[in-house]
């Protein structure tokens, strides 16, 4: 296994041990400036209106902007300095799928861009801005 591909599991399990995860439940794979997310949707997830609410979204969007970010990064997080949600359709049923894919890179900045889909439907997109931190990837963080 070659140095980067080392980086992009040990990324994964980072991701799959935080305490947020553990409600979630989600899949991820991790590659060369890419990211790919999924989680099956539950009802749990729903607002008022029946259907996964947007913050639901956000998450999946976000984190895959992220980890395609962070996949390029081999020393340090990256942190979400912006990022912009364009929600296009309500789902309630079936696989949330977040495909995310850096788009430029900079020496502290980089540029990603994540779409979210249902049953190759695509339900939401967006931006990030992701940004070099001093937080170094050790085991402790989970980087095992």
């Amino acid at each position: 296994m070659s140095d980067d591909e080392q980086h992009w599991r040990k990324l994964e399990n980072l991701y799959l041990t935080a305490p947020t995860n553990d409600y979630y439940k989600p899949k991820i794979s991790i590659g060369n400036g890419v990211c790919e997310i999924d989680i099956a949707i539950r009802h749990d997830f729903f607002h008022a209106a029946n259907a996964v609410h947007g913050s639901v979204y956000f998450k999946l969007l976000d984190d895959a902007g992220f980890f395609a970010a962070n996949s390029e990064v081999l020393d340090a997080f990256v942190l979400t300095a912006n990022f912009t949600i364009y929600l296009l359709r309500p789902v309630s049923d079936g696989v949330l799928s977040a495909r995310g894919r850096l788009i430029s890179t900079g020496s502290r900045q980089f540029l990603a861009e994540a779409q979210l889909f249902n049953s190759d439907r695509l339900v939401a997109h967006g931006v990030g801005t992701y940004v070099r931190s001093k937080i170094l990837l050790t085991p402790q963080v989970g980087y095992r």
